[in-house]
């Protein structure tokens, strides 16, 4: 006698989503793979939605890397107290920026398009701008001192994150040190002078003695 089959599911509406899961499966992705891999249609899959109904929560790709950069700067930055003196402000204010970009490279990589940022971080762009003016400078001249700043700051990370993604990935001898290490003295003096140190001595972290020597010549009258 033939079995009775069993009753075939109805298929419904897909789960819903929220913009939590959304960013938070966003952020996975990003960290993991970088923003090139960022794509709304792969975040649905991972998801487990459709690329339409992300679009209740986002309109496209560069609104989510928003959500990215303000969820972000909501957890990590963190307002430090600030001195009394403006120059030293000016330095606080950039370091404190420094030290969260620093843990996130890829959220450098956003923000060097020059064209997104996040609201949540424009304190302390007012702080290294209010800074400047508090020191001498008029106020377009703050905001070319800032822009400095941070291309400073972001070019930093950049070199830095970049160079020890690579020498993580290949344990020989970079092309610089090659180099480096075949230098003629007659023609180089100074460099063949600190060869053997060079790569150990532009790995130091002297971000904070740079942005010091930055801000006084933004300073210094001309």
């Amino acid at each position: 006698m033939p079995q009775p089959t069993a009753p075939r599911k109805a298929l419904g509406r897909p789960p819903r989503i929220s913009r939590e899961e959304v960013i938070g499966t966003a952020r996975r992705i990003v960290t993991e793979g970088g923003v090139d891999r960022l794509t709304m249609r792969r975040l649905a899959k991972e998801i487990g939605s459709t690329p339409m109904a992300l679009y209740h929560h986002v309109r496209n790709k560069e609104e989510l890397l928003v959500l990215l950069l303000d969820d972000y700067a909501a957890r990590a930055l963190r307002r430090p107290e600030l001195p009394a003196h403006p120059r030293e402000r000016v330095v606080v204010a950039a370091a404190a920026i420094h030290e969260a970009l620093a843990a996130c490279p890829w959220i450098v990589e956003v923000l060097t398009a020059d064209d997104l940022m996040s609201t949540s971080a424009l304190w302390f762009v007012e702080q290294i701008v209010d800074g400047l003016v508090a020191c001498g400078l008029p106020l377009e001249q703050a905001v070319y001192g800032y822009r400095a700043i941070w291309y400073y700051t972001a070019g930093e990370i950049v070199v830095r994150t970049t160079a020890s993604r690579r020498r993580a990935d290949d344990e020989r001898a970079t092309y610089r040190e090659q180099v480096f290490a075949d230098l003629d003295p007659g023609e180089l003096p100074r460099l063949a002078q600190v060869a053997d140190r060079w790569a150990p001595l532009t790995a130091e972290d002297t971000y904070l003695d740079g942005l010091r020597a930055l801000v006084s010549g933004l300073l210094t009258p001309r």
